[in-house]
Order: structure tokens, then C-alpha cells, then sequence
């Protein structure tokens, strides 16, 4: 794009006299990302204000500025001054990138919890009926059948823009994307439009940065106040939020009421089988949760034209997430406790896996429940959380998630005051130590539940991140046990 085309894109309120010759590009927000004739966009963080880092971005070859405020340079930089940058962002990156955003047809899905394993169910599903589709969320990103890391479950606009170019240019039709309350707050998913939106449910999480359940609310509806009349939206009637997802929304509207128009037929520890408009789904996913899961996986498919028999069968055929409710094996388990690893992490999230396990488990089967909790995150969950596991689990081991730059004794602490009574909770700050000493504890008829990182391979501590998988740990500890080691 060259400057001429841009400052037209954008109109600004002011502009500097000097115009570079030719292309620029491309966007950066990080200023320690610009290069010679990079477009550097200044924006106003929670925690970094851009407008702090113009010198450098000059200093490191940008030949436009864009910002929130009048500034003054003698380098041969064209500055532009708009009133908003950050909601200008999405939609210059969409430009700049070529709209990629307009070539694909995008589903997104937003909510507490299980946003992960229905846009995995979705993908999945369209990838064995044949359909060239990729994937945006918290485990991975996957441009066709190729998998990226993800660092965050929405990334920054820019960063959405290039990677649906990549879709584009791979051959993808179809996008499925997870989309946070962050994202949808900070304007990231600005700049392009969805087919359809899901809402599969909403409690308690990230109140540290929404402050209240209500703007939390409000954030995840912005993705609902977008659609337009030509969008879809998949709500979850079940959810005491559904009501307000749907009301004044211009999109057409289907909704998930188990009772109404889906049903669980059964539900066991070797699988579910449900009912959604009338045709059958089996799965080996387990749990109500996951019937949700699956039941809206499927009115996406049913919504973008798919045969409602052909994604049944697809549906059957596919595993969902890894880290969600994941079993963790020797192969041989005759004298093993049965391991489950889940990124439940949230009240809501591990009072459902739980309940599950707890439903399926047989006669004298114990429960045994690894949890804690994030550090610089919303603490007030913490206490509900020991109430959530308290309900279910029969033996509990309190540890460290990633703590972040806050002391982890101190976050359990705050777990243990949520415990009416302790007599079956141990804290044990090591989280590898916790995980063992669970596998120890354990009979071969027990079941152990992980709680909190699921598919993460790393644990954050004073702000680095080190390797970790609660996966690999456990399986470690099973072949301690196997041997006879403990």
C-alpha cells in the first residue's frame, strides 16, 4: 500500500507534510518489530501505552507513524493522527493483508468454557467431510492439516490478518476461531465479519480484568452485536446468559435447548450418544458438557449447509481437543489408576468435569483432584474453585498452576480458605511433586483428575516460562508406580 492509498483508508484528522515515495509496510504494533518502511500503529495498552515507543519506531526505519496525538519529528516520517488507533488496527490490518478476511467463511466461538473443543469438534468434523478449513484457538492454530503454536487464544489483529492470508493462500474456505473476551473488549476481531457465532456458556473468569460479571457479559456480546442480518448465531438456551446473548440482535437465530431440540440418549464412561433435530450422534467424549459441545458442533455444520446425517458421522469419528478430558495411559492399566488431564480452570469448568467423573466412576472408586490456580489472574475465583472440587472429588491435592509473578503458596492459600473442611486436602506447592504423590496415593481402581493446564507444556514462574506437561509428568509417575517405585 503506498502512503497516498492509506492516509485515504484512514482519514485522519491531521497528517504530516511528508509522504514517503512508493510501498510501505508493513504494520507493526511492537515497535522492536519495525523495520525499514514499516507502517508502526501506536496503541494504548492495559499495561504499554504505544505513544511511549514513536522515537524508536523511527529509529528503527518506520516511515509512517500512526497515533493518538499531535507529534512533531524532523526524520522523514509521515505522521497520522486519528482519533482511535485501536479501532482503526483490525480493519488496516485486514486492508494491508489484502481482506483476507472476505475470502473465508468465518465461525466464531465464544464463552467460558468448551470454545476449544467445539471449534476442534467443528474442525474436525468439516476436514472429514472433505472441506478445506482452518483452525484459530488456545491449543493451536491450523492452516489446513499444518499445525502452529498459539500463544494466545484471539491474537492481535495483525497477527489474525497475515495468518487468514496464510488460509487463503493454503487454499481454506472455512475458518473456525475461538474468540475471547479480551479480544472481543480490545477490538482485535475488528475488520472482518462472521457467518456465525456460538455461545456455549458463561461464568466466572477474568474478573481481573473485567472487573464484574456483567462487563464480562457485555465483552463477549460485542461478537453478537456485530453479526449482521446475513450471520447466524448458535446460542445455548440452556445457559442463564443465552437470553442475553440473543436479545436485539440483527443475525438469524438457532438455539441449543437440550430438551427442545436435542437430548442426551446416553452418557457413560465409553461414551456419549445424543439427539440434535432428531438425528443421532455418538461420541466418545463423555460428559453433559461435552454433549453441548458436540450438540453446537453440529448446528454450526447444519447452519452452513452440511447434511445433517453426513456430519453425525462425522461427529463420531473425531477425538475433539487434546488436553480436554484426556486420558493419560501405560497401555497396560490393570494395576494403574485411570489418569485424566483437563485445562478445566474455572469453578464452572472443574465442577464439570468432576460431576462427570463422578457420575461415571464405579462402586468404591475414589476421586483424587490436582488443582490451583493462576497467578496475576481474577483471585476471587480461587476460594470458589475449592468449593467446585469440594463438592466432587474425594481426595485433594491443592498445587501450583502457573503463578505468574505471584508467590504460589499465597495462591493457595487463597484456594484453601474456599475448603469448609480440610480433613481430605493436602497442599503440595510443587506441582510435578503433587502429580506424583497423587499417583502414589491412588489404588488401581481410582481415578486421578489434573486440573488446570491441560494441553499447556509449560509452567510459568517469576514471569519465564518452563518446560511442563502434566501429561508426560504423569506418565512418568504411572511407570513409577508400574515398577513398584513409590
Amino acid at each position: 500500500m503506498n502512503t497516498h492509498d492509506l492516509i485515504e483508508f484512514i482519514n485522519p484528522l491531521n497528517t504530516s507534510r511528508f509522504k514517503p515515495e512508493g510501498e510501505v509496510g508493513p504494520l507493526v504494533q511492537d515497535s522492536r518489530q519495525v523495520t525499514e518502511g514499516s507502517v508502526f500503529i501506536a496503541i494504548r495498552g492495559t499495561e504499554v501505552d504505544g505513544h511511549m515507543f514513536l522515537e524508536d519506531a523511527i529509529h528503527r526505519g518506520a516511515k509512517v507513524i500512526i497515533c493518538e496525538e499531535s507529534y512533531y519529528t524532523d526524520a522523514d516520517v509521515c505522521v497520522i493522527e486519528v482519533e482511535n488507533t485501536r479501532s482503526l488496527i483490525g480493519p488496516l490490518a485486514q486492508k494491508m493483508a489484502g481482506n483476507p478476511g472476505d475470502k473465508l467463511k468465518i465461525i466464531g466461538i465464544t464463552g467460558t468454557n468448551g470454545k476449544t473443543t467445539t471449534a476442534t469438534l467443528v474442525y474436525q468434523a468439516l476436514t472429514e467431510l472433505g472441506q478445506k478449513i482452518s483452525l484459530l484457538g488456545t491449543v493451536e492454530k491450523k492452516i489446513l492439516g499444518n499445525s502452529l503454536d498459539s500463544k494466545l487464544t484471539t491474537a492481535d489483529p495483525i497477527e489474525l490478518a497475515y495468518d487468514m492470508r496464510k488460509m487463503v493462500e493454503a487454499g481454506s474456505e472455512y475458518l473456525v476461531m475461538e474468540v475471547s473476551s479480551h479480544a472481543l473488549h480490545q477490538a482485535r476481531v475488528a475488520g472482518f465479519k462472521f457467518s456465525i457465532a456460538a455461545f456455549t456458556n458463561l461464568s466466572q473468569d477474568h474478573l481481573d480484568y473485567h472487573e464484574t460479571i456483567e462487563e464480562y457479559a457485555a465483552a463477549k456480546k460485542i461478537l453478537f452485536d456485530g453479526l449482521n442480518s446475513e450471520s447466524s448465531a448458535i446460542i445455548n438456551m440452556d445457559d442463564s446468559y443465552g437470553s442475553f446473548m440473543k436479545n436485539g440482535i440483527s443475525a438469524k437465530i438457532t438455539e441449543l435447548a437440550f430438551g427442545k431440540n436435542a437430548e442426551i440418549i446416553s452418557n457413560s464412561a465409553e461414551g456419549l450418544k445424543i439427539s440434535v433435530n432428531g438425528i443421532e450422534i455418538s461420541s466418545s467424549l463423555v460428559g453433559h458438557f461435552n454433549a453441548i459441545n458436540i450438540a453446537q458442533a453440529f448446528l454450526i455444520c447444519d447452519e452452513l449447509g452440511f447434511d445433517g446425517s453426513a456430519v453425525a458421522t462425522a461427529l463420531s469419528a473425531v477425538s475433539g481437543a487434546p488436553g480436554r478430558m484426556e486420558s493419560v495411559s501405560l497401555g497396560s492399566e490393570a494395576h494403574l489408576p485411570k489418569v485424566i488431564v483437563d485445562y478445566a480452570h474455572t469453578p464452572d469448568a472443574l465442577e464439570n468435569v468432576l460431576k462427570t467423573l463422578s457420575d461415571l466412576r464405579a462402586p468404591n472408586q475414589l476421586v483424587y483432584c490436582v488443582f490451583g490456580a493462576g497467578g496475576d489472574r481474577d483471585s476471587g475465583k480461587r476460594p470458589e474453585m475449592a468449593k467446585a472440587v469440594s463438592n466432587f472429588a474425594d481426595e485433594i491435592i491443592v498445587t501450583s498452576d502457573n503463578p505468574r509473578t505471584e508467590n504460589p503458596d499465597l495462591i493457595i492459600a487463597d484456594i484453601l480458605h474456599g475448603f469448609e473442611n480440610t480433613d481430605n486436602v493436602v497442599s503440595i506447592t510443587s506441582r510435578r511433586n503433587a502429580i506424583f504423590k497423587a499417583v502414589e496415593l491412588a489404588s488401581s481402581n481410582d481415578i486421578i483428575l489434573i486440573a488446570g493446564k491441560g494441553h499447556e507444556n509449560y509452567q510459568e514462574i517469576d514471569g519465564k516460562r518452563y518446560p511442563f506437561d502434566d501429561r508426560l509428568v504423569a506418565k512418568e509417575a504411572l511407570e513409577l508406580k508400574a515398577k513398584g517405585g513409590f
